[in-house]
């Protein structure tokens, strides 16, 4: 039986970026706040000091800071009628652990996304007609606008510090940003990285094409840098070790260097590390959650914290399966197309191409993870779908993140995969090619979504998550077009070799890193009917319960999801000051 502790005012699960944002706003209001965290603190270990925070065999290779596949894994199908079976080992999606969760080893690129993005369905119907939507693809405005979060976005750019350069401030298009970006009230806190060789030539390129470049924004600190609550940043070195990995120099904008050490510094507010979140104590009745079940892995004990509020803000699989194992809400039904949790998953997809250059030197070890440039033309709704048969689109860029010596193997087509010839192509390339690639929204379909494995259980005896999941007609046409694109820049850029444009291939394979940016499952809208969560992120069947992170969006869009995420938790952790003194529905 469960040990069942005193009853706290507002208790958080996951400790990552989100929770820390949402516990910023209630600690402020001088709020109880518990965070409870599966993982430990990395501040103190071997991943944040040289010379192993450089080793990339155990950062990077052996995911030293990624969710334990040996304890905790899902299953994979391809379709809802085939059988699911086991990942061992994940390479497609990389969830965090521990103290500031997957924002940690991020590459820091952040994005405001579409000023239409949360109202994307009136969008396509409004431009397109009705008819231009699958009737298997249900895409669903959100409930909320740009307008609402834009206040949040600024607070957020400015706690992290974000390097950038505006395209649109007020209405009024900046030169050298983003022309398509969303209406912003003034420029990014610092300005924008150096732009690297592999950036240069690309500019030069699309320029010539007629497109408009920008540097793409950053949570990579282009100068020293001290935010609003005093934290501080360092200036980015370009060491290419951001992904996966711990910033020697502090120079990242991550939970665990802004976010937590204040945190900890503040009165009524408490992480509890190792704690493994089991379940949720839910009431139907009531429709309220009464607490938390975990389980604490240093002592093997499980612990019932009793709550007065409870807030989802893990990983997106996450923050489902506990719905799913809690009993919350009804699960979706592909069959008959009914039940909400576990609806919409999404991933993200892409295109792109390598080029090479004999007499360029394009120096892929000074790098950050955000040191690319962008043109936007043909992301998301940016342009006319008419005729094209599919809906969506992405951003297209060129740069380099990372030169290391393991991973970093860009070989012109016809190289050998071993041997002499092998290691010459190696040495003769290694400082002379970089990708020109497309980051793809991925918009939701009928037969993609997430559930319970009936069979297959995690270390501590509990149903692994089932996905249900491979790309669709509409993604596999988008990426063709894309690739497209990318080889026309490519051909366009005097490279002397082209690689062979790559793109989706069924069936998805786990095998190979794509992004982390998955979403979707506990979505967001206006209707009980057809979301999970309201538009202030309050569970419709629990009124004591607030879902925040990827998991509530509709649809994925092209960019990584931190930006709004981010905006979003700060305006729940408002909210949530609101809630504590007048508990109703928001």
């Amino acid at each position: 039986m469960a040990k069942q502790l005193d009853k706290r005012t507002v208790v958080i699960v996951g400790g990552g970026l989100t929770a820390g944002l949402v516990a910023r706003q209630l600690t402020a209001s001088g709020i109880d706040t518990l965070v409870l965290e599966r993982g430990f603190d990395h501040r103190t270990g071997a991943e944040s000091h040289l010379p192993n925070q450089r080793d990339e065999l155990r950062w990077d290779t052996h995911q030293g800071m990624m969710q334990d596949w040996s304890k905790e894994t899902y299953t994979l199908r391809h379709e809802p009628s085939a059988e699911a079976l086991p990942v061992r080992w994940m390479e497609a999606f990389l969830p965090g652990s521990g103290m500031g969760g997957a924002a940690n080893h991020w590459n820091g690129m952040t994005w405001r996304w579409s000023e239409y993005d949360p109202v994307l369905r009136t969008r396509l119907r409004e431009r397109y007609g009705a008819a231009a939507i699958p009737t298997d693809m249900p895409l669903q405005d959100w409930g909320i606008t740009y307008a609402e979060m834009e206040p949040y976005h600024d607070l957020f750019e400015r706690l992290f510090g974000i390097s950038g350069k505006a395209g649109n401030i007020n209405g009024r298009i900046q030169p050298g940003g983003n022309p398509f970006e969303a209406p912003r009230r003034g420029e990014y806190p610092q300005p924008p990285l150096e732009i690297t060789e592999a950036g240069l030539i690309f500019k030069r390129t699309v320029e010539g094409m007629g497109y408009k470049p920008f540097p793409t924004p950053a949570a990579n600190s282009s100068r020293a840098y001290t935010n609003p609550d005093g934290q501080q940043l360092g200036q980015c070195q370009y060491c290419g070790h951001c992904e996966r990995f711990i910033c020697e120099a502090q120079a990242k904008a991550t939970p665990q260097v802004l976010l937590y050490p204040m945190l900890l510094q503040r009165k009524g507010f408490e992480i509890r590390l190792g704690a493994q979140v089991l379940g949720l104590e839910y009431d139907r009745g009531g429709k309220r959650v009464r607490g938390v079940r975990y389980l604490d892995l240093l002592t093997g004990e499980e612990q019932l914290q009793p709550a007065d509020i409870v807030v989802l803000a893990a990983f997106t699989m996450s923050n489902t399966r506990l719905l799913l194992l809690s009993g919350i809400g009804a699960p979706y039904d592909p069959v008959h197309n009914r039940g909400v949790v576990g609806k919409n998953f999404c991933y993200q997809t892409g295109a792109g191409v390598s080029v090479f250059f004999k007499n360029r030197w394009i120096n892929p070890f000074m790098a950050s993870g955000s040191s690319g440039m962008v043109i936007d033309e043909f992301n998301n709704d940016n342009f006319d779908h008419t005729g094209l048969g599919f809906l969506g689109g992405a951003y297209i860029s060129a740069g380099v993140y990372n030169g290391r010596p393991i991973g970093h193997r860009m070989l012109p087509p016809g190289t050998p995969r071993w041997g002499t010839r092998w290691k010459q192509a190696n040495a003769e390339w290694y400082s002379h090619a970089f990708e020109i690639g497309a980051e793809a929204s991925c918009y939701p379909n009928r037969h993609n979504y997430l559930d319970l494995d009936p069979i297959y259980r995690d270390a501590y005896g509990q149903p692994l998550l089932r996905m249900s999941f491979d790309w669709q007609e509409n993604e596999l046409k988008m990426c063709a077009f894309l690739k497209d694109k990318c080889t026309e820049i490519a051909q366009a850029s005097g490279a002397d070799v082209i690689g062979t444009p790559g793109g989706l291939e069924r069936p998805f394979d786990v095998r190979f890193y794509q992004t982390t940016h998955v979403t979707g499952g506990t979505i967001m809208g206006a209707d009980p009917h057809s979301s999970v969560v309201s538009p202030h992120l309050q569970h419709w069947d629990a009124h004591n319960l607030f879902i925040v992170g990827a998991s509530v969006y509709p649809h994925n869009s092209s960019y990584n999801p931190t930006g709004p995420l981010a905006a979003l938790a700060l305006r729940l952790g408002d909210d949530l000051v609101r809630y504590t003194h007048q508990p109703a529905l928001l």
